[in-house]
């Protein structure tokens, strides 16, 4: 573990620089296309974590570099440290490795996020027909479903996010037919009849994951999104922000309301931890797993959830 950081300070200011210019680059994308400046949220976990050979995602690194130079030059330089460490030396740092013992603190979360909805969709695909992914981004859990399934696939999202990431998806050679894109807005559109108009059936079990996408929502949104998914059969795990977020002075929660402020994309819905059973059963749903991120305070959650028996 010394070896690798000595290597990862050696190389640290590449990360600086790398950081900074994926950052720019999101947010001058963002502007020019009319997508997310957050669009790959769900991705930037999924390349590092396939780097240090820890969960293959080819459909990810194969997007990711067909994405504008900018993009990608900061993306590798942001992650090179820690992907020449690792293969220096084969250890993997702690946040990649979760769940770990102990209180891990908020800047491990977005990995922990994805670990946490790679292993709940596992457990549960074998029981549903149909993958629904909110606000999919550039989720790939679509692409790696393993070979010969029969789930229907399914992706909501803006039509302007939808846009750059199927010319993306033909631009780096990934299969999508088997995937309906499904354009929808959570705050202004009827997301549900337009996914029931593209094919989806309530009457069948179904999955949906919701990363990295109840935060930037109203409370009205989030709830009006959890009654529709309620039905017989349907599953859905999301995670979500702690009030604590929407309100700290702690370093880490005053950088992060700073950052999304500027890309104009804020931090507005957040539930504590002792709210959430409520709050789901209010919207037709039991909570079934939940794990709490951070501790004194708890700053976030990941939960599945179903229908209220």
């Amino acid at each position: 573990m010394i070896v690798f950081r000595v290597i990862q300070v050696l190389l640290s200011p590449l990360a600086v620089i790398g950081s900074l210019l994926w950052s720019l680059s999101l947010i001058s994308q963002a502007r020019r296309t009319g997508s997310s400046a957050t669009v790959l949220a769900s991705c930037h976990p999924r390349w590092i974590l396939h780097h240090l050979r820890q969960r293959p995602d080819t459909p990810c690194v194969r997007m990711m570099n067909v994405l504008p130079m900018p993009i990608r030059f900061g993306l590798r330089c942001a992650t090179m440290p820690t992907i020449v460490a690792h293969a220096a030396t084969g250890y993997v740092p702690k946040p990649f490795r979760y769940p770990y013992r102990g209180r891990p603190p908020m800047i491990h979360q977005a990995v922990a996020r994805t670990t946490f909805h790679d292993q709940a969709l596992a457990r549960h695909l074998p029981d549903v027909e149909q993958l629904v992914v909110l606000g999919a981004g550039f989720d790939t859990r679509c692409y790696l479903l393993p070979p010969g399934s029969v789930v229907r696939c399914f992706e909501i999202d803006t039509p302007q996010t939808q846009k750059v990431k199927r010319e993306a998806l033909a631009k780096a050679g990934v299969q999508a037919e088997h995937v309906t894109f499904v354009p929808a807005n959570f705050k202004d559109d009827d997301w549900f009849d337009t996914l029931l108009e593209a094919g989806f059936d309530p009457g069948r079990p179904a999955y949906y994951v919701w990363e990295s996408v109840t935060m930037y929502l109203d409370r009205q949104a989030v709830e009006q999104t959890l009654r529709r998914i309620a039905t017989p059969g349907a599953v859905v795990a999301f995670d979500y922000f702690t009030t604590v977020i929407l309100r700290s002075s702690d370093p880490y929660s005053a950088a992060a309301r700073w950052t999304t402020d500027r890309i104009k994309e804020p931090f507005t819905f957040g539930i504590d931890q002792q709210e959430v059973a409520g709050f789901l059963r209010s919207c037709g749903l039991r909570a079934r797993e939940q794990y709490f991120f951070n501790q004194d305070p708890v700053m976030a959650g990941f939960v599945t959830a179903t229908v209220d028996d």
